[in-house]
């Protein structure tokens, strides 16, 4: 008599229990997604960090080449264009 109970119920509430499962497995999907696109910013702010490195070592490595045969003097006045202080 306890299974005809159960097996009631479930024939009962069977549509309530899928929409349940299925609520979660939409939650579920969204959150992921929301996640990913944080992944995904993410990944482009890192990326563009890199490529500002990148051209900031590039720009460097110009102004080395172009001071290395520059008298102190000169140097000095060249690295004090681009120095930040």
């Amino acid at each position: 008599m306890g299974t005809l109970n159960v097996t009631a119920l479930l024939l009962q509430f069977w549509p309530h229990i899928v929409g349940a499962i299925g609520a979660v497995l939409v939650g579920w999907r969204l959150r992921q997604s929301g996640i990913n696109t944080e992944r995904a910013q993410h990944m482009r702010e890192m990326l563009a960090a890199a490529e500002d490195r990148l051209e900031m070592d590039r720009e460097a490595t110009d102004i080395e080449r172009r001071v290395s045969g520059m008298s102190d003097d000169k140097a000095r006045k060249e690295a004090m264009r681009w120095s930040r202080y």
